[in-house]
């Protein structure tokens, strides 16, 4: 027979189980929240070198090119009259300028497998931009040869050569390569860039060098930013003509500029 001293013992007993149940479960439900709140403060602390890293990517994928602000070197050739030989440059063949048809201003041939360097060397400081124009004139873009340019250790016109020194390749006859190079210290680094686009029209091409470093822009489009000199390296720009021209194309190029930062 259930007496009713049973029938409390039995409900305390109800009620502990279920007082002990309810606090082992709010237990679990703190602990969650707990974890949950370490987790949190985790994410909190990341996010500000998180945001920094990708400020920091942000910042070193600018591409803006920024021009010396002190003129150091400029030819247009608008001082000599088209068929004559350009003084300012130098060369194993002819530096005949010509006029471009739809094209304003006046330029100086290529011709291949012929090498051209300014006449009288430049000094160059530590920080400047080399600048200039090229025109492929062509039928199509695969009549032309590679074309290089670059900085060479002397200003020797003797024999013609292809990439010299610190160099950038065009591959015309490839359509979309270019390659960016260095023999001491040994480096090459081959980039896509259209050139198709650019047959019989001015391709815009600046060459920013800081100290060893050189960034090289095509259309204001950088294509490399690399130590591609040693520090005591001697510079002398010179443009390398294409080894082949088909169907009459040549290359041209002027408004040659040379600046510094004050």
């Amino acid at each position: 027979m259930i007496t009713d001293k049973k029938i409390t013992a039995l409900l305390f007993v109800v009620l502990l189980l279920s007082g002990i149940a309810g606090h082992a479960q709010l237990n679990d439900i703190l602990q969650k929240n707990k974890a949950t709140k370490v987790i949190e403060k985790k994410i909190d602390k990341n996010t500000p070198s998180e945001r920094a890293k990708t400020a920091d990517e942000s910042e070193n994928s600018n591409n803006t090119v920024v021009a010396g602000d002190s003129l150091i070197f400029a030819e247009d050739f608008s001082a000599f009259q088209p068929g004559t030989i350009a003084a300012s440059f130098k060369t194993n063949g002819a530096a005949t300028v010509r006029m471009v048809e739809g094209q304003k201003g006046k330029w100086l041939e290529i011709g291949n497998r012929e090498i051209y360097k300014f006449s009288n060397p430049l000094y160059y400081p530590r920080r400047f931009t080399l600048s200039f124009d090229i025109i492929a004139k062509a039928e199509q873009v695969k009549d032309i040869a590679p074309l290089s340019f670059g900085f060479a250790g002397d200003n020797n016109v003797q024999h013609y050569e292809s990439n010299i020194g610190t160099y950038v390749q065009l591959h015309y006859y490839d359509t979309d390569q270019v390659n960016v190079g260095s023999s001491k210290p040994e480096k090459f680094v081959n980039k896509t860039f259209d050139l198709e686009p650019w047959v019989n029209r001015p391709l815009h091409i600046v060459l920013s060098v800081d100290g060893e470093r050189m960034a090289v822009y095509l259309d204001d489009v950088k294509l490399a930013d690399e130590v591609f000199f040693n520090p005591t390296a001697a510079k002398n720009f010179y443009v390398s003509a294409p080894w082949q021209y088909a169907n009459d194309s040549a290359v041209l190029v002027s408004n040659f500029k040379v600046s510094g930062f004050k």
